[in-house]
Formats: structure tokens, C-alpha cells, sequence
């Protein structure tokens, strides 16, 4: 009897012609050895390219592994700009063609749209090309920089360099360390002086950075700001406790340094979780907020408010669902997870009545004096649970529904809630399109069908991808 053929196992070599990336921003290619053809999942290599794959796990036919040798690259490699790029987990693709980034991006959301049944697979023409930035590089215009006590050594680094007090972001997949970012080509320029000011200053006043482990310390994170229209910035200082002798001190050298900061605050999270946000906020300088202009409309950003952190690209997206919501004079619109009023402020521009719904009682706070600041008289908030506040007796049959939930997506009685609102159009704004697919799955059990899927790339160089979607009754 013939002896079977071994197949690939931990520690074993394959070569692998890279296909596609995922909605991971992982890259997916084909393998083949003796034993046969694997689909095989590694990161840090390019459609295009092939590699010699290190395997981790194999699972029938599929491989988990690491690249372990370039062979030949990818047609659409480009120079990374960054020179953090390798280590920093903040960007994946800066060494992919933009262009082809668009195409996978969109590739990826046909790919989700047609697996879960929702477009048709000989209609995949529903999908459009993705939207691109028209300048992919200083886009953003919030950045979140951690502070830490071990600092990741990057390759090139003599192996006695400083190892301890860190300002940046975290190094792929490493979220104990802390990777000293001294540029960074997707933040707004200004932001890198500001940066190495902020790091600087600590280090020099020996003030203690949080420790990722033992969750000790005081300096946790800086969150920088910048308004693109109004041109002011803001400085969030995220610590531990409110020592006001510590921060004092780095407050005054900071202001010095930077004459063009227009507000400085304190955010103080007592919490383990490492998020920037407090549960008490300190205004040490200027008003608190910046002003920022969106789709024609002026709007307050606070240290912890959420505005799309791409203004630009912010634009394309309000646009977009104005033009999908197609509002007549006559319409009531339900904007479900409003936040500031993003959408809100806009589409009551063209319709009757907008009614906005929000779980987070501070964006709805926000949305309330964009309103008035704007002079929006025909659209009003309601905070709460979404399902409890869609009951309302008070409230007016709906002809459009927007949409734009967190990442986890709709609860299953939001779901169903939204159906029995019985409105003439659906736009729903999703941020993960697999959460958003099993969404519409659900509203398709009412009658729902996708007419158009319009993705958009507000992160470039990165695996995020936001898509809207419209949705009529059938």
C-alpha cells in the first residue's frame, strides 16, 4: 500500500503566488506542494507578489503563516513614505499603489455584498467603484498617541538604545509596547511638531508614562485636533488622576512652544481600559472646542466628540447619502445614530422635518448646539436607547431612514423596529460591512432589497472601508 503524501505542517516552507487581500487587510494567495493546492492567509505581502510562506496552523486546505522570504514583488509595490512603516501597526498598505488599494477595496465589498446574497452575482455591477481621497496623505485630522514605559526597538537600532519612556502608537500587534512615532505622513502636518513638543516636554519634566501592564502612571495619551476650515487645533492631555502640579508644568511649555494652539484640555480616565476619553474633563486654555465647516454647515469639535476624522473625504460621504436619500421638500427623515448631526443638519436643508436618534446623551448635546449655531429649527434629538425612543407617540411616519451604526451593527430589535417604520428609502452607512451585510440580510426578510452599493475610502492605507448603501422595498 502506497504511503500518503504528508501534508504541510508548523514549521514547513510553501511558496505562494499573493491573489487579493481580505477585509482584514490580510493577503490571500494559492499554495501548492505534493499534496496538494492550499488557500493560504499571511500579512505583509501584496496582490501581485509571490513569497515563501512560513506555516503556523493548517486547517484542512486553508494555512495561517508568515512571510518568510520575498520572491518576487508585487507589480503595484510603491515606496512606504513613512519611515516607521514595518513596524507601526497604524498603516498597512502605504507600499500598495493607491489606485490598486481602491480596487481591492471594492473587490472586497462585492465580495461580502454577493457572499451574503444581497447583490446578485451577475449583478455585481450594483457595486461602484470605490471613492477614493483626492490627496491620500494628511488626511487625518484627529490623531490618538499613547504614552508608555517600553519602547519598541526598531530594526537598525543599536541593541543598547533606550528602551523605556515612549509616545506613539502601537507596533503591529504588539499592544503592551509602545513604538516612538516622530512622523507620521497620515496626520495633519502640523501635528508632528506638536508630537515631539509633547514627548519632549514629558520627558524632560520626568513625568511617569502609563505602564501598559501594571496599569500605573500618569501620562496616558495626547490626542491632537485640528479644524481644516477654521485652521485651530486642539490639544487633549488624557491622564490618570488630575495633578494639577504635574500637568501644570508641561500645560505652560507646551502653550509656549506652540502659540497656534487654540484650546489645551485634561481629560483624566481612572479606568484600566486604555481609551482616550475621561470620565472628567479640565479646559486649561482657550474655549474647549474648535470650529470646523462640513457640507457648507458649522459644527463645534470637542476633546471627545466624534466627527469624521477625514474632513475631505467627510464631504464626499455627506453627498453621497444626500444624493441616495433623494429628500423631497414634503419628506420626514429618521437619522438613526445621528451623533453631532452629521447627516442631520444637512438633509434638513432639503427635507420637511428630521428627527434624530442617539444613544450617547454628549453627541446629542453636541447635535443640539450645531442646530441652533446653524440656525436648523426643523430637526430635533432624542437620547436613548434607539428601539425605546423609534415608539414614541410623538413621532411622524418616516418616508427616508438613515442609517449609520457602530461597527458591531444593529441589535436584532433595531432590525426589526426599523422594517415596521415602513419608509419609502433606506440608506444605511456602514463602517463594517460584514456587520452591516447581516443587517440588511435581516431587513430583507421585510421586503428590502439593495439597489446600490457605494463604497468609499475615508482611511487610505488601511484595511478600513466604508460603503453606503441603498435600499428600496421590493
Amino acid at each position: 500500500m502506497a504511503s500518503q503524501v504528508r501534508k504541510p505542517r508548523y514549521g514547513d516552507k510553501l511558496e505562494v503566488d499573493i491573489e487579493r487581500l481580505d477585509e482584514r487587510g490580510r493577503a490571500r494567495g494559492r499554495g501548492r506542494d505534493e499534496s496538494g493546492e492550499y488557500d493560504v492567509s499571511v500579512r505583509f505581502a501584496l496582490p501581485g507578489s509571490r513569497v515563501r510562506v512560513l506555516v503556523l496552523t493548517r486547517r484542512r486546505h486553508r494555512i495561517e503563516g508568515i512571510v518568510s522570504e520575498l520572491l518576487a514583488p508585487s507589480p503595484h509595490s510603491v515606496v512606504a513614505r513613512c519611515a516607521h512603516f514595518g513596524a507601526c501597526g497604524g498603516c498597512s498598505f502605504q507600499d500598495f499603489d493607491y489606485a490598486r488599494q481602491l480596487d481591492e477595496k471594492r473587490r472586497i465589498a462585492a465580495e461580502i455584498l454577493t457572499g451574503a446574497g444581497l447583490v446578485p452575482r451577475d449583478q455585481e455591477e450594483l457595486v461602484e467603484a470605490c471613492i477614493g481621497c483626492d490627496e491620500p496623505w494628511r488626511y487625518r485630522n484627529k490623531m490618538d498617541f499613547t504614552f508608555g514605559t517600553r519602547r519598541w526597538i526598531e530594526v537598525g537600532e543599536p541593541p543598547d538604545a533606550p528602551n523605556g519612556f515612549a509616545l506613539g502608537l502601537h507596533p503591529r500587534e504588539q499592544f503592551k509596547k509602545v513604538l516612538d512615532v516622530r512622523s507620521c505622513p497620515i496626520q495633519f502636518e502640523r501635528g508632528d511638531a506638536l508630537l515631539n513638543s509633547v514627548r519632549r516636554i514629558a520627558f524632560e519634566l520626568g513625568l511617569p508614562a502609563w505602564n501598559l501592564a501594571t496599569h500605573e502612571g500618569f501620562l496616558r495619551h495626547v490626542v491632537l485636533r485640528e479644524a481644516r476650515a477654521s485652521g485651530e487645533i486642539l490639544v487633549d492631555l488624557v491622564t490618570s488622576s488630575e495633578s494639577h502640579d504635574l500637568i501644570a508644568p508641561l500645560v505652560a511649555a507646551l502653550l509656549s512652544s506652540h502659540p497656534e494652539i487654540t484650546t489645551l484640555v485634561q481629560n483624566i480616565n481612572t479606568r484600566a481600559a486604555s481609551i482616550a476619553v475621561g470620565e472628567r474633563e479640565i479646559v486649561w486654555h482657550g474655549p474647549g472646542v474648535i470650529r470646523e465647516r462640513l457640507a457648507g454647515l458649522d459644527f463645534t469639535v470637542s476633546a471627545n466628540s466624534f466627527f469624521q476624522t477625514n474632513t475631505a473625504q467627510a464631504e464626499k460621504l455627506v453627498a453621497l447619502v444626500l444624493e441616495e436619500a433623494a429628500c423631497a421638500p414634503s419628506d420626514v427623515v429618521f437619522d438613526v445614530y445621528c451623533g453631532a448631526g452629521t447627516f442631520s443638519l444637512p438633509l434638513a436643508q432639503r427635507a420637511r422635518e428630521v428627527v434624530g436618534f442617539e444613544l450617547v446623551e454628549s453627541a446629542v448635546r453636541d447635535a443640539e448646539r450645531n442646530a441652533a449655531a446653524n440656525g436648523v429649527a426643523n430637526v430635533r434629538f432624542v437620547a436613548g436607547d434607539v428601539v425605546e425612543s423609534l415608539h414614541g407617540s410623538d413621532l411622524p411616519r418616516p418616508d427616508v431612514l438613515v442609517i449609520d451604526p457602530p461597527r458591531a451593527g444593529l441589535h436584532p430589535k433595531v432590525v426589526t423596529t426599523l422594517a415596521a417604520c415602513e419608509p419609502r428609502r433606506i440608506v444605511y452607512v456602514s463602517c463594517n460591512l460584514r456587520s452591516g451585510a447581516r443587517d440588511i440580510a435581516g431587513l430583507g426578510i421585510a421586503g428590502w432589497r439593495v439597489t446600490r452599493a457605494r463604497p468609499i475610502d475615508l482611511f487610505p492605507h488601511t484595511p478600513h472601508l466604508e460603503c453606503v448603501l441603498t435600499l428600496e422595498k421590493q
